[in-house]
């Protein structure tokens, strides 16, 4: 019983700090002749962690907010999905393993402060980057500008979202100190000044002048001219592949004055399918957290837990024509482990931290509870093409050429494609996609046989750009039946012709 009072000491007693301010009293700002943030009016640095609610289950929240703010943290940073909140146009979820309030609530609880990030692009390694998969259906859609079918679903999402966090902002007695506006925009194509400008307007529309907005990009000159806008604080973020100086000497460049910030300071990396495990040295990572730190500089770790993509959520990455999707685990080598238990990396990090601030009291919450259950026997099988009424009971869709998943209103999984050649098809065949049209894994089967396939990519220019072409493997059977598989990942759908 003395245990148990003692936890909920522990637990309770920072979350108090909270009240001690009325909202006329709760300010949070930037000093910019001191070149740091002001809470309240008094000098404030924050030592913040990711942490991503929708990779962790409901029942685990608790434990590692707990865990991170026993390390040393006073802040956490959260990512918000609009995909995971709006499945489907005018379809709104926030319930269970998706209320958000219910997260920033808990968060506040234990004491900590938060440093929100809703997008409406989020990145993330997450699926199409937080984007729903149903804005690939209007035609003429360009994502992330300032395009008017973009507009008008961010609008009506933002509409929705924002409300719900504007009585969690720091001034109205929340726990929310600064918002950021998109991600890392300066990476993206399309530069677009009118469309961040747009975003600024509608944000301070619902959250009022008085909340910090900021944007984060990379350190190099092109991501921080097209990611930056008057209005919004600029951040940058960095591993320990840069400079320390360096990197805030670029932030300098378009913040001359006000406080350092690295809002992505890489504590592991993520991992690809068939690549091994990512690390990073937990020495390396607390040694770059210190001299940061020495610099006065604010730091937020991504991540400090990172969790798993349940289901069909991990995002890709699409780099020189290579698809590299993202493994169903998100541990990131982060100080918090997948499963959430405490890591070398961990008390490293808060040894540093304990240098430059006072630790809470108390122990460490243990590991968490772990089951062995043992192995389960799988006699039988079935192919998966004998079972496709059972899996797919409704009738087979009919078209002319392949249709991309969100034709077929369908987020994630796999499509089958199948159709019946010609006996005097010529040889070789070949199977077609246009311009960026196979971004995923496909099975070609022949007469129910799997084919290996060669993809090799050709530039061929038209009116219209580049055109890729796939080319599959010779086939020289008489009767031809192809079926194609493909699954949907990231920010990616497959289709094959």
């Amino acid at each position: 019983m003395g245990l148990w009072m003692y936890v909920l000491v522990v637990v309770l007693g920072p979350g108090s700090l909270k009240f001690q301010a009325t909202s006329a009293d709760r300010s949070f700002s930037i000093d910019y002749a001191n070149n740091c943030f002001l809470k309240d009016g008094v000098k404030f640095r924050y030592i913040s962690g990711s942490i991503h609610y929708f990779r962790i289950p409901p029942a685990y929240w608790k434990d590692r907010l707990l865990k991170m703010y026993m390390s040393g943290l006073n802040a956490v940073q959260i990512y918000v999905p609009w995909n995971y909140h709006e499945p489907l146009p005018g379809v709104y979820n926030f319930a269970g393993d998706r209320d958000l309030e219910g997260f920033l609530d808990l968060v506040a609880n234990l004491g900590l402060l938060v440093i929100l990030r809703p997008g409406p692009y989020i990145c993330a390694e997450w699926e199409m980057g937080g984007l729903p998969f149903w804005l690939l259906t209007e035609p003429d859609i360009v994502l992330r500008t300032s395009n008017p079918d973009f507009l008008q679903a961010v609008d009506k999402w933002l509409g929705v979202l924002l409300p719900k966090i504007k009585p969690h902002l720091y001034h109205n007695g929340g726990n929310i100190i600064s918002v950021q506006v998109e991600n890392e925009y300066g990476s993206y194509f399309a530069c677009d000044y009118n469309y961040l400008r747009h975003l600024l307007a509608v944000f301070r529309s619902y959250l009022g002048e008085e909340v910090l907005l900021f944007t984060t990009d990379g350190t190099k000159e092109s991501e921080l001219r097209c990611g930056t806008l008057q209005g919004l604080y600029a951040t940058v973020d960095f591993g320990l592949d840069e400079n320390v100086t360096e990197a805030f000497g670029k932030q300098r460049i378009y913040e001359p004055k006000g406080p350092l910030v690295n809002s992505e300071y890489y504590t592991g990396w993520l991992d690809y399918w068939g690549e091994p495990h990512s690390t990073q040295n937990a020495t390396d990572v607390a040694q770059g957290l210190q001299k940061m730190l020495e610099l006065e500089a604010n730091v937020n770790m991504y991540m400090f837990q990172g969790g798993t993509n349940f289901g069909y959520w991990s995002g890709a990455d699409y780099n020189e024509n290579t698809y590299n999707p993202i493994t169903t685990s998100y541990d990131y080598d982060a100080p918090l482990s997948e499963a959430g238990d405490p890591t070398d990396k961990l008390y490293a990090i808060r040894t540093i931290i304990s240098k430059f601030q006072v630790l809470p009291a108390g122990p460490m919450p243990p590991p968490t509870p772990k089951f062995a259950y043992g192995y389960v026997p799988l006699p039988e099988r079935v192919a998966l093409l004998d079972i496709l009424g059972l899996i797919s009971p409704s009738l087979p869709f009919y078209s002319s050429f392949p249709l991309t998943f969100e034709a077929l209103k369908q987020p994630h999984g796999f499509m089958l494609y199948r159709t019946l050649l010609p006996h005097d098809i010529p040889e070789p065949v070949q199977l077609t996609a246009f311009q960026n049209g196979v971004h995923d894994f496909a099975y070609i089967l022949l007469n129910g046989v799997r084919w290996k396939l060669e993809i090799i990519l050709l530039g061929v220019q038209g009116d219209t750009g580049t055109e890729q072409s796939a080319w599959g493997q010779y086939i020289w059977q008489t009767r031809r039946h192809i079926g194609c598989f493909g699954g949907e990942y990231g920010s990616y759908q497959f289709w094959c012709q």
